[in-house]
């Protein structure tokens, strides 16, 4: 597989290199990864190991997909390098497509506390909170974008493709979007059309912003904005199963986590994974584990950290540090993000030594947190919202959330029953290496990126389209 790909660029060659150790993440610029400045500071294994999980016929979908591209300059934009699915993914994707041979830099914004304070609220907006969009929160955000024009410094070299993550960054493509270049946005929340159509003021600003972008990303079909006028992808996230996060622990590493938070291993866990955030349905899972207990003794682990684009994050965990601190058996974790490999090998831990995991979200874009669950083989009691149900189907892959009573029966019957949890675990790791493991994922991405680059779809109908690249994500329309 190696011998197929011919990898023309490489971190710093030529050049001497500034060790990973002595680069901060991201640069005071915002840079995050780039190669032409020396800017490597993390990596992923060569594409030979990747060929030995997913197979050659997988690999050589995505190493085709990536010589039509050949030469071409790449950029990511986002709000932040710590916390969060977005930035997981691209710590893995970035390098990865540079072992690809194509050139892949990434850069964050730089916001004030006001400026993340209001794109959550844009972001809650987004995903159904019922409020309208203030003119200060407007104003903040287009104050913000613009101070950001100048520190954009990738873009000195006028990539051929920019691709922005997410509501935050949206706006520089109006500033900043040149003649001879394609932007991307790619949606990765759960937003819904008829959310924009109960709040004018919300949609027109989406839409001012938007135009200025030649295609859209979307996780699943039932998130596309049918009128916004341009090509529309459907592309799913995925876990690079490689990734500290992901990658096979010893029980000498899983056992060194629980003892540095005092968890007992001989007493059953139920565990949830994520950001303290109101959406993650932290008070669903704390009332299930309340009534399990009173049937079996087990302990409840919430394990979150706080990203840097999430104000709101420190409010949750008060407010669940408030609400448990007289539960000795639930373990509230708010997990150190400054070093991301200690944090994912801890939260990597923390879900292989779960006996069941929750997830009950009351929005969720996708869920890369159940992603990596399955992926660790272990049975997830989640919620069918959003782009859940593209990962889990109920009692075979995974089980979804109704309420905490029945919950805290499903839980009792998979502890009583470990042959049980096994299987459906089982079921849901092979799901997850079928369809949302990285490989196969940045080839849809990259074969996107050759339709957009050198595609033949013509005119009126390339603005109207819908593409998916799979039939297991055949397009299911809203009436």
């Amino acid at each position: 597989m190696d011998n197929v790909v011919s990898v023309k660029l490489k971190c710093g060659e030529g050049k001497s290199m500034v060790k990973a150790s002595e680069l901060p993440v991201p640069m005071p610029d915002g840079t995050v990864y780039s190669p032409r400045r020396n800017c490597c500071p993390f990596s992923v294994p060569p594409l030979q190991a990747y060929a030995r999980i997913v197979g050659e016929e997988r690999m050589e979908r995505l190493v085709q997909a990536a010589r039509r591209l050949e030469g071409l300059k790449l950029l990511e934009l986002n709000a932040t390098a710590q916390g969060g699915g977005v930035a997981e993914m691209l710590y893995s994707a970035v390098p990865f497509t540079n072992h690809l041979g194509i050139e892949d830099e990434w850069g964050i914004i730089r916001g004030s506390p006001d400026f993340f304070k209001c794109t959550k609220r844009l972001h809650n907006l987004l995903q159904g909170m019922s409020d309208d969009l203030s003119s200060d929160v407007v104003e903040t955000y287009c104050t913000t974008i613009e101070k950001c024009i100048s520190d954009c410094l990738l873009l000195d070299e006028h990539p051929d493709i920019v691709l922005v993550h997410d509501p935050q960054p949206a706006g520089l493509g109006h500033y900043l979007k040149q003649p001879a270049q394609t932007w991307v946005w790619r949606c990765h929340i759960d937003i819904e059309q008829e959310t924009l159509d109960r709040n004018p003021h919300l949609r027109d600003f989406m839409n001012d912003w938007l135009e200025h972008y030649d295609a859209a990303v979307f996780t699943a079909s039932h998130y596309v904005i049918t009128y916004w006028r341009l090509p529309k992808f459907i592309i799913p996230p995925f876990i690079d199963p490689l990734s500290e996060k992901t990658r096979e622990l010893t029980h000498a590493e899983i056992e060194e986590v629980l003892d540095k938070y005092h968890i007992d291993s001989k007493d059953p866990m139920i565990v949830q994974v994520g950001r303290f955030d109101p959406w993650k349905g932290l008070d669903r899972t704390i009332a299930t584990f309340r009534h399990v207990r009173k049937a079996r003794k087990c302990q409840l682990v919430l394990a979150g950290g706080m990203a840097s684009d999430d104000p709101q994050g420190q409010e949750i965990l008060a407010n669940i540090l408030e609400e448990t601190k007289r539960d000795a058996d639930i373990h509230v974790l708010n997990l150190a993000v400054d070093d991301r490999l200690q944090n994912w090998r801890e939260v990597n831990a923390l879900q292989r030594a779960a006996n069941v995991i929750m997830q009950p979200s009351t929005k969720e874009g996708f869920g890369l947190v159940i992603t990596e669950a399955l992926w660790k083989a272990k049975p997830v009691i989640t919620a069918d919202v959003g782009g859940i149900p593209l990962q889990v189907r109920d009692g075979e892959t995974g089980y979804f959330y109704s309420a905490p009573e029945p919950a805290a029966e499903l839980v009792i019957y998979l502890l009583d029953h470990p042959e049980v949890a096994r299987q459906v675990g089982e079921r849901g790791k092979q799901y997850v290496g079928e369809h949302f493991l990285m490989p196969d994922r940045i080839a849809d991405w990259l074969m996107a990126v050759d339709i957009l680059i050198n595609g033949q779809l013509p005119g009126e109908s390339y603005t109207e389209c819908i593409i998916s690249f799979h039939p297991w994500f055949k397009l299911q329309k809203r009436s």
